[in-house]
């Protein structure tokens, strides 16, 4: 079948895209990937093959808004913990000092503006949060207008400020451990880190220690390094960090959104034409 296959669709990083498949394919012409990231792509060498590559940013961005604040809010609120109170077989009434923090009135930085940052904004506004945003290039004035956000040049100042600081990046070498040590410190002490981006965004064992030692005061993760984290590590054991499994865009409609968008970015290289969602090699 090698000389037949024209297009791949990856789903969920599969199948892995490495040299030895890209010589076996000598008719490919497209790659396209279910999802915005492509760190788990080699750009450069997809394109020395002359493979055209391409994402789905369109489909996800709404999804993976909506995983962000449900984080921000189920960490605020203790949910998680509050559920396992709820069901404990000796639950008589709620502890009094099972305290929250308050959203509303709340500042959040919003590291990373693109289309999946700014709606988050949308939907922080309607909590009636603070926003701030730190991204490599500012949004329009109107845009910034419309969710009533503040852009910050400069990281330390969003990390200084914000009660909820919420990661949004592609993962590049630019961005690998983004969070750091130094990061964290600037932080409130009262401070949620939220990352929905990719794991290796934060430095994870110095996350580990920053929740130990009460330098931020909680964390909610949609991503680590690796997924799923061995079943001892310690992140597991924090009674203040909250872990989904990478749940960013697992909803029905954008699932189907998602082959939709791959479909037309296929469909466009097989027929010669502009691919909508292409993505060129940095």
């Amino acid at each position: 079948m090698s000389k037949k296959v024209q297009a791949i669709y990856l789903w969920w990083h599969k199948p892995i895209i490495d040299r030895e498949l890209l010589q076996s394919l000598p008719n490919l012409k497209v790659i396209a990937n279910s999802g915005v990231g492509m760190d788990h792509l080699d750009l450069k060498l997809v394109a020395s093959f002359g493979v055209k590559m391409a994402n789905a940013p369109y489909a996800v961005s709404s999804s993976t808004a909506d995983t962000g604040m449900a984080l921000l809010l189920a960490s605020a609120r203790r949910l998680v913990e509050g559920y396992h109170v709820a069901i404990s077989p000796g639950m008589e009434y709620c502890e009094a000092d099972l305290l929250g923090v308050e959203v509303t009135g709340a500042t959040l930085g919003i590291i990373g503006m693109g289309s999946i940052g700014y709606k988050i904004a949308l939907r922080a506004k309607a909590f009636e949060m603070n926003i701030l945003y730190h991204n490599r290039t500012r949004r329009k004035e109107q845009e910034e207008q419309a969710v009533g956000a503040t852009y910050c040049e400069k990281i330390d100042s969003l990390l200084q400020q914000a009660d909820f600081v919420m990661v949004v990046v592609s993962l590049t070498p630019q961005t690998h451990k983004l969070i750091g040590k130094r990061e964290m410190e600037l932080m409130k002490p009262t401070a949620t880190l939220i990352n929905i981006s990719r794991g290796a965004v934060v430095d994870q064992e110095a996350l580990v220690t920053a929740l130990q030692t009460g330098v931020i005061r909680a964390a909610a993760l949609d991503v680590t390094y690796p997924e799923p984290l061995p079943r001892d590590h310690t992140l597991l054991k924090l009674k203040n960090v909250i872990i989904t499994p990478h749940l960013g865009i697992k909803t029905d409609k954008t699932t189907y959104m998602i082959t939709e968008e791959a479909v037309e970015n296929i469909l466009a290289a097989l027929n010669g034409l502009p691919i909508p969602s292409e993505v060129l090699p940095s």
